[in-house]
């Protein structure tokens, strides 16, 4: 985490302080309690575009509660409304929940939502066949630090090539995914890393090649691809909500789990809206194989991820995350 982030983040809480500000659910027309849920436009927070297609949320939380959708383009913009009560709770990576965590943000894992969909993939005319192939390239990754960069560095530091981030061969450069097709297409990049499914939408507009499939790639099997998160001071406070909360996610995972065809075409759907894409079923097809949706949470990985994190170099300090996860409302 770099020192100006922290300290944006310490100021961001100081002020909130100062005015009365925190994460409790904010008050809405009338007598209604507003809940506002985070996303991104990514396959693996399919849950939540399911819920909201759904109305999981609404149904669960009842007539009271007004829910209101809010979708990022980047783990820090989500971490940041969090952090300042712009929303209550909803789906980010875990790389930006664990970096938040070690801060002293007011974070907490209560579900996780997938695992797998992080693909790294080469522009069909880089002549990357290979990670060796890797080696002097650039890489594009959504942040600095995120949840896929950490898994890629992660994999590549164990073949002796890492990022000219510390001193090594590969250039890192970072975007959105859903522009990743532009920046092959000029040239820009050679390799991304690509969470589902534009990794497969790379491979069908731009012949792009799998260098490092999604049961490959560090982490890939075991480390949750997305987590549901909210603040202590929510479950403190309104425990109730957030039980609500987490059984409208597992209900979305159940529902994907047992309705794959519909839950694709709502996917579909939602992404288009979001980001101007429509994406081909069959592409999605793709990509959903290699992403398992699940809501249970493997708390082991997280912590290897997060000393994973602290080798590269991502972290000043070796995290630990006693208090990070909260199984309890998966487990009711």
């Amino acid at each position: 985490m770099k020192k100006g982030f922290v300290y944006f983040m310490m100021g961001v809480l100081l002020i909130l302080s100062a005015c009365g500000g925190g994460s409790n659910a904010s008050s809405s027309s009338g007598d209604k309690q507003k809940v506002v849920i985070g996303y991104f436009p990514n396959l693996n927070h399919a849950p939540a575009m399911i819920a909201k297609e759904k109305q999981m949320y609404e149904n669960q939380l009842g007539d009271d509660v007004e829910v209101e959708y809010r979708t990022f383009p980047d783990g820090s913009a989500f971490m940041t409304a969090l952090a300042t009560g712009e929303i209550q709770g909803g789906l980010v990576g875990p790389g930006p929940a664990m970096n938040n965590f070690i801060s002293g943000v007011d974070v907490t894992v209560v579900a996780s939502s997938s695992t797998g969909g992080t693909v790294i993939v080469s522009r069909e005319d880089s002549g990357i066949k290979t990670v060796e192939d890797i080696k002097g390239k650039t890489f594009i990754s959504p942040r600095v630090g995120c949840t896929h960069d950490v898994q890629f560095e992660t994999y590549m530091k164990k073949l002796g090539i890492t990022s000219d981030r510390t001193g090594g061969t590969m250039k890192h450069v970072t975007g959105k995914p859903a522009q990743y097709t532009t920046m092959f297409e000029k040239g820009d990049v050679d390799v991304a890393t690509a969470p589902e499914p534009w990794a497969s939408v790379l491979e069908a507009e731009v012949g792009a090649n799998v260098v490092v499939d999604s049961d490959e790639i560090s982490f890939g099997k075991t480390l949750p691809a997305a987590v549901f998160v909210t603040s202590s001071d929510m479950i403190k406070n309104d425990p109730e909500l957030i039980q609500n909360l987490i059984d409208a996610h597992k209900e979305s995972v159940e529902f994907i789990n047992e309705n794959p065809e519909e839950a694709i075409d709502i996917t579909i759907k939602s992404i288009d809206e979001i980001t101007g894409q429509k994406l081909d079923h069959d592409v999605m097809e793709s990509a959903w194989a290699r992403t398992d949706f699940v809501y249970d949470i493997d708390q082991e990985a997280i912590q290897a991820f997060g000393d994973s994190s602290y080798d590269l170099q991502f972290l000043k300090e070796k995290p630990d995350f006693t208090g990070f996860v909260d199984k309890s409302f998966i487990n009711k």
